[in-house]
C-alpha cells in the first residue's frame, strides 16, 4: 500500500518537473542571448558555431534550474494533492506528511548527487570550452572597424588609410589603399569616398569607390612601369580569409575557478596555504638568524654618543691604522662601538618591522586567493544540495496553500530563490573579502532554509 502511495506521489512530481525545467531553462537561456546579441550579431558564424555556443552554456543553466525546478515541482504536485483532498486522506489512514515526503527527498538526494557529479566532472570543461569559444568570436572581425588617418593591418594583400569615418555606418571619405597582392604590380587606389562590406558568405571584403585614380607601377615591365587611371565608380574585393572565425587549442588556455574541478582546486588551495605559511617560516628564520648576532656583539667600549668628527687627515690615518688592526689575526670583525653597535640593532629591526608587514600582506594575498578557490569548491555541493532544502520546504508549503497552478507555486518559488541567491552571492562576496569563512558563505543559505523547511515539515505534520 504504502509503495502504491509513493508511485503516486512520485508520478504527480514528473510533469511539473518537466514543466517547470524547460520554462526555467528557457528563460536563463532568452536571458543569455539578450547579453550576448551583441558579441554575436554581425560575426557571420555558421549555424554549428552558435548551436555549439548555446550548447556549451545550457550547462550552467541547468546547474541553476535542477533546484528550481525540484521548489516549484513539489509546491505544484503538493498543492494539487492537498488541493484535492489526497493527502488528508492518505494522512487519515495513518501516514503522516515527512513520510509522504520520503519518496521526494530520496529523489531529490538522487538528484543532488548527480548534479555533484555534473558540476564536478561536466560543467568545468563546458565552461572552459565556452570561455574559448566566445574568445574565438570575439576576435572575429566580420564588421570591419577603420580608424579614420591610421593604416588597417595587412587586408588580403593590401593596406588601407581613411581619412574619415562614420559612426554606426560604413561609408568612408578620403581613400588610401596600397594593394600589393599581384606582385611584381603595385596598385595605389585614391578615392574621394565610398563604402566598405562584406560578400554574402563572409569570405570577401568588398570596398565600393567613387571618384578616384589608380596608379599602377609594373617592376618587371620598362616599357610599361607606371600607369594612371582615373574612375568614377570601382570595386575592390579582398580576401577576408582572416577576419572570419578560427578556433583555438583549449589545451593553450589556463583554466579559470571555475574552469577547474574541486579535486584540482583543492591541491591548489593547498599550494596557496602552504605558501602562506612558507612565507612566515622563513621570515622567522631570517629574525632568528638577525637575533643570533645581535648577541655576539661584541661592545669595545661604553660610549653611546657619537665620536666629534675630526679632520681629514686625522680621519684618513684612523682609517689607514683600523684597516691594518682589522687584518690582524685573531682580532673578530664583529667587534664595533657602542653607538654602531646600536645603530645596526636599529636598523635590522626596522628592516625586520617592514618585512613583518610585507609578508602579512602576502600572507593576506595568497589567503584571498585561497579563498576565492574555496568559495568554488563549496559551490559545487551546496548548490546541488538546494535540490534536497528545496524539497524539504516546497511539499509542506504546498500542502498549506492547497493551490497546484504553476502561477502560485512560481510566485513562492520566485521568493524563495531571490532569498536563496541574495544569500549565495552576499555569501561568495563576503568570503571572496575574508569577512566569512567560504563554507559558512556557501551553506548558510542551505542551513537558514533547512531550518525553515523542518519547521514547516513537522509543524505540517
Amino acid at each position: 500500500m504504502t509503495l502504491i502511495i509513493y508511485r503516486y506521489i512520485l508520478k504527480a512530481h514528473v510533469g511539473p518537473f518537466i514543466l517547470a525545467l524547460s520554462v526555467l531553462m528557457f528563460l536563463f537561456l532568452f536571458q543569455f542571448l539578450i547579453k550576448s546579441i551583441d558579441r554575436l550579431v554581425g560575426k557571420g558564424l555558421s549555424i554549428w558555431v552558435i548551436t555549439k555556443l548555446i550548447s556549451l552554456n545550457l550547462a550552467w543553466i541547468l546547474t541553476l534550474a535542477v533546484p528550481m525546478a525540484v521548489l516549484v515541482a513539489t509546491l505544484m504536485a503538493f498543492g494539487a494533492l492537498s488541493s484535492n483532498n489526497e493527502i488528508t486522506i492518505m494522512k487519515a489512514s495513518g501516514v503522516s506528511l515527512p513520510k509522504l515526503m520520503l519518496p521526494v527527498l530520496l529523489v531529490s538526494g538522487v538528484l543532488c548527487y548527480v548534479m555533484i557529479w555534473f558540476n564536478n566532472d561536466i560543467l568545468p570543461e563546458a565552461n572552459h570550452q565556452a570561455r574559448v569559444l566566445f574568445g574565438d568570436i570575439s576576435r572575429t572581425k566580420p564588421t570591419l572597424i577603420l580608424e579614420g588617418g591610421k593604416f588597417s593591418e595587412d587586408i588580403g594583400g593590401a593596406k588601407i588609410l581613411v581619412q574619415k569615418t562614420f559612426p554606426n555606418s560604413n561609408k568612408l571619405e578620403g581613400i588610401y589603399i596600397y594593394d600589393y597582392s599581384t606582385p611584381p604590380i603595385k596598385n595605389l587606389f585614391i578615392a574621394e569616398k565610398g563604402d566598405i562590406g562584406f560578400s554574402s558568405d563572409f569570405k570577401n571584403i568588398i570596398m565600393n569607390l567613387e571618384k578616384g585614380e589608380i596608379h599602377q607601377l609594373n617592376a618587371d615591365n620598362p616599357s610599361q612601369k607606371y600607369r594612371k587611371i582615373e574612375f568614377d565608380k570601382h570595386r575592390i574585393v579582398l580576401s577576408a580569409e582572416n577576419f572570419g572565425f578560427q578556433s583555438t587549442d583549449e589545451n593553450l588556455l589556463t583554466r579559470g575557478d571555475r574552469e577547474l574541478s574541486a579535486d584540482s582546486m583543492s591541491s591548489i588551495v593547498k599550494n596557496f596555504i602552504d605558501s602562506k605559511q612558507l612565507a612566515m617560516d622563513n621570515y622567522f628564520t631570517t629574525l632568528d638568524q638577525d637575533v643570533r648576532n645581535f648577541v655576539t656583539l661584541d661592545f669595545k667600549d661604553t660610549t653611546f654618543e657619537r665620536p666629534p668628527p675630526v679632520p681629514d687627515s686625522v680621519a684618513a690615518k684612523l682609517e689607514s691604522d683600523q684597516q691594518s688592526i682589522g687584518k690582524a689575526p685573531g682580532l673578530t670583525t664583529n667587534r664595533l662601538s657602542a653607538y654602531d653597535s646600536l645603530k645596526t640593532i636599529h636598523d635590522r629591526l626596522l628592516n625586520r618591522m617592514q618585512a613583518y608587514e610585507s609578508v602579512k600582506k602576502a600572507q593576506m594575498s595568497l589567503q584571498q586567493q585561497a579563498d576565492s578557490y574555496s568559495v568554488e569548491i563549496y559551490k559545487k555541493f551546496s548548490i546541488p544540495f538546494a535540490c534536497i532544502i528545496f524539497a524539504m520546504i516546497g511539499a509542506p508549503l504546498g500542502y498549506k496553500v492547497k493551490k497546484g497552478s504553476f502561477g502560485i507555486a512560481a510566485g513562492l518559488s520566485l521568493l524563495f530563490f531571490l532569498i536563496y541567491w541574495a544569500s549565495l552571492i552576499g555569501g561568495e562576496k563576503l568570503a571572496d573579502r575574508g569577512v566569512i569563512t567560504p563554507f559558512i558563505g556557501m551553506w548558510l543559505a542551505n542551513i537558514v532554509l533547512g531550518i525553515f523547511g523542518l519547521y514547516l515539515m513537522f509543524k505540517s505534520s
